[in-house]
């Protein structure tokens, strides 16, 4: 049973729902189990949205996992352009009012969004990926060691390399892409000082589309390649996709993130210049926390994945890499360090 009670008129809420979320984004919901008559998760993205190939889609991913374990209603809502704090506290309030349980916010963006929402509604359990700032009973913060993930990003980078250059491609200029950059570029030197690592980021704020531009991306990427980069990694969201698309072209590797991108179906016909990803479990996040709430004990304050826990770490899809035994090993010792300790990766 869950713990948290739910709207008896399921038909009304579903249209005070609908009429909820027209002026705050689209959403698409489904109800597998119509005899529970209950809602569970529902998430609300991030800039970029859904199919994004990477971080929102792996948000999907744990929405789609737990509605077929727990057989409820789920609803996830995409983001509208120009949105300001007060369009998301409106998204994540409507969804908390018709009962989803819980809400969660993907994307450190939503920071002030869920804060006020959750004082608002105390017996929701609420959710935000990528922040931990909020202290609030009913709030899990679910963060990752990404600079883990992209220090053996590095390993690999610097392993691969014929240039003695490689690249670093991020979003936005946030503390947030600051853990990428330094976990990346601490991985290159520990590996290879002789390796030069040429780093830019794409805007200052996501408004200006650092996440969401694979225009950017793919000039950005062109512009590290003329300077001799032969591995590019991005940190940046749906713009990554043009950094991909740029490696391709130039026939040299791109490093991918958040998701394993190298199985990501709209970037199939690029796979074969995807090197490996750094990952980060969004999907496991998203997925536990809604089943801590199916189970009665809801996480909350902050939850960390990172090498230990597996929750983040380098995907090994593609068989060039997965087969390279000089970068398998090299990646597996600095893993082993950095679950000792020896290694200490720094986030900035």
């Amino acid at each position: 049973m869950r713990r948290v009670p739910r709207i008896a008129l399921a038909g009304a809420a579903t249209a005070s729902l609908a009429l909820a979320l027209s002026a705050c984004g689209g959403t698409s919901t489904s109800d597998s189990s119509e005899s529970k008559g209950d809602k569970g998760l529902a998430i609300a993205y991030d800039v970029g949205g859904k199919g994004d190939q990477s971080f929102n889609d792996a948000a999907f991913a744990g929405l789609e996992k737990a509605k077929k374990e727990f057989g409820y209603k789920t609803a996830d809502l995409e983001p509208t352009d120009g949105e300001t704090d007060a369009d998301k506290t409106q998204r994540l309030v409507s969804l908390a009012k018709q009962g989803y349980n819980p809400v969660v916010g993907i994307g450190y963006a939503y920071a002030p969004a869920v804060k006020e929402a959750a004082a608002k509604y105390p017996d929701t359990t609420f959710g935000i990926v990528d922040d931990s700032t909020i202290e609030a009973k009913n709030v899990a913060d679910l963060v990752f060691s990404e600079q883990e993930a992209s220090y053996l990003a590095g390993v690999a980078a610097a392993k691969a390399t014929k240039t003695h250059t490689v690249g670093f491609v991020g979003g936005v200029d946030i503390p947030l892409i600051h853990k990428f950059q330094a976990g990346f570029a601490q991985g290159v030197k520990d590996t290879d000082p002789k390796v030069k690592v040429l780093s830019q980021y794409l805007t200052q704020t996501a408004d200006e589309g650092g996440f969401s531009s694979p225009d950017k991306g793919k000039t950005a990427a062109e512009g590290q390649i003329e300077k001799k980069a032969d591995v590019v990694y991005a940190a940046a969201g749906l713009s990554g996709q043009g950094v991909i698309e740029a490696a391709a072209a130039n026939k040299v590797w791109a490093i991918g993130v958040d998701s394993d991108q190298y199985r990501q179906e709209a970037l199939a016909k690029y796979k074969g210049a995807i090197l490996t990803s750094a990952t980060k479990d969004v999907a496991k996040a998203v997925y536990n926390l809604a089943k801590s709430v199916e189970d009665g004990k809801p996480e909350s304050g902050i939850v960390r994945g990172d090498l230990k826990s597996g929750e983040v770490g380098l995907a090994d899809s593609n068989p060039q890499y997965n087969s390279d035994t000089a970068v398998q090993d090299a990646v597996e010792a600095a893993k082993e360090k950095i679950i000792s300790g020896e290694i200490k990766v720094k986030t900035s």
